[in-house]
């Protein structure tokens, strides 16, 4: 059993920087989707999760689209999201390195799904190269955002 994970558990679930992204810029079905589980996470006082890596990944993202206020902004905001960002420790890091090399993953990819897999957590993200990971990694997809 994945620590932290038991079958009478509710679903718990990781946020991608895509998914935080689109959020954050409306983009409809989304927003509509993370807002979905941002309520319910709320209403079971569980927030949503989020590797600090792919929230660093989510401001720079803010700032490189829309400058340095928004980007500003968008992380003050974070604050009253029942999100909780959580942070690297070595560990985290040698599983997150591994599943990158093992499986052709994006480095800040590689930390989504590493915190996903070990809370036992669905990963929310519009990116399919998540499949390679196979079926040790539950994801919520999300539609692609064309630019």
């Amino acid at each position: 059993m994945i620590a932290g994970f038991s079958r009478s558990s509710r679903r718990r679930y990781v946020l991608d920087a895509n998914a935080l992204t689109g959020f954050f810029e409306d983009r409809r079905i989304v927003a509509e989707k993370v807002r979905h589980l941002m309520g319910e996470a709320l209403r079971h006082d569980e927030p949503l999760l989020m590797s600090a890596v792919n929230w660093g990944e989510v401001f720079y993202i803010a700032w490189r689209r829309h400058g340095e206020d928004i980007a500003l902004d968008v992380e003050a905001k974070l604050r009253d999201l029942p999100v909780a960002v959580i942070p690297v420790d070595r560990e985290r890091a040698s599983r997150s390195g591994a599943l990158k090399e093992k499986h052709r993953l994006g480095y800040a990819d590689a930390f989504a799904a590493e915190l996903a897999m070990e809370r036992g957590a669905w990963l929310v993200t519009a990116d399919s190269e998540f499949s390679k990971v196979g079926k040790g990694l539950s994801v919520y997809p999300l539609p692609r955002y064309e630019k």
